[in-house]
């Protein structure tokens, strides 16, 4: 039995948790065959309409999780404290679930209203083996076997490289490409990302393995997706043609991954230790919905890839210092 002190605590009201999981949801109309968003919005606007409810309804679920764990701490104190952080997480959750929402709302304004859907064709996509000899890699995104970038900025060092290993997703044969990210030394980030390129030229991204570690031990793998499961989908990694206002998705993976780019130039001109370009490099703002406020800008460097990932709020580089594309 719940005491009267932790039901005051919680804003406990008889009769009242039904209701907290429905009353206050957003106001959809959810038909009988499934659908929760009003027929006169585009496939883009209703996707975020219901991932709004389904954050909603997250909220709910991960607050009542949460009293669940505070009610078997032994001290008081401790376990008031628990329950105050619950409460004040839930009491954010409407805005960040409205914040998400906006976001990806926002997108679509550029992205259009149709369903994303690609159609994958391994027929389209060329053998990763082939790139860089027989078959032209993309010039802003070289997924040439052996080559190696290594890039310094916000107190990290991060490497990538692209393997031998391959692995097949969708019916189509992807190139593995692995990036670690150090910390003094340290291993923070370790990452399988699996790219494909098609017979025009796009490279399509279908996935990643993402972990995160401290002190050598693994504490998470947030972000990690594979295209074809739980109906995620592949995105376009870099077009084989960009063209300014040019918008796409980077991956689809609803919840855990749902990147987006939009080209703002294509004859951008910087600098970095490793290479500059003068009105020859391509630059995108990159942006996560599930982060409204993460918003990065990125240049290509032709014959390079990527020299310089800049944060355009507070201007911190990651810049790229050495790299070696090819055997």
């Amino acid at each position: 039995m719940q005491s009267e002190s932790s039901k005051e605590q919680v804003g406990w009201q008889p009769g009242a948790s039904l209701c907290v999981l429905l009353c206050t949801a957003p106001m959809l109309a959810f038909a009988g065959d499934g659908s929760s968003a009003p027929a006169a919005e585009g496939a883009c606007s209703a996707t975020a309409q219901s991932m709004r409810v389904a954050c909603t309804f997250d909220s709910k679920d991960n607050y009542y999780v949460s009293i669940a764990k505070c009610q078997n701490i032994t001290d008081s104190d401790a376990r008031a404290q628990c329950i105050r952080l619950a409460t004040v997480l839930r009491n954010q959750a409407p805005d960040e679930c409205n914040a998400v929402f906006e976001s990806r709302d926002d997108f679509c304004d550029g992205l259009g209203q149709a369903a994303y859907d690609p159609v994958i064709d391994p027929a389209q996509f060329v053998d990763p083996g082939d790139i860089g000899s027989g078959v032209a890699p993309n010039e802003f995104f070289p997924l040439v076997r052996g080559s190696t970038w290594v890039y310094s900025g916000g107190g990290e060092l991060n490497t990538v490289h692209v393997t031998d290993d391959t692995r097949e997703i969708l019916g189509v044969t992807c190139a593995i490409v692995h990036d670690v990210v150090k910390v003094d030394g340290e291993v923070t980030e370790d990452t399988q990302d699996f790219f494909a390129q098609d017979i025009h030229g796009n490279v399509w991204y279908f996935g990643e393995v993402s972990q995160t570690l401290e002190d050598g031990f693994l504490t998470s793998i947030d972000g990690s997706w594979l295209a074809g499961s739980e109906l995620a989908k592949p995105g376009i990694a870099f077009e084989a043609a960009p063209q300014v206002s040019d918008v796409y998705r980077q991956e689809f993976a609803l919840g855990e991954a749902e990147d987006g780019a939009r080209v703002l130039s294509t004859t951008a001109s910087e600098s970095v230790p490793a290479v500059s370009c003068n009105g020859t490099c391509v630059l995108t703002e990159d942006f996560n919905s599930l982060e409204p406020d993460s918003v990065e800008h990125k240049y290509y460097a032709p014959g390079v890839g990527t020299m310089l990932e800049l944060d355009p709020t507070d201007n911190e580089r990651i810049e790229l210092v050495s790299y070696h594309i090819g055997p």
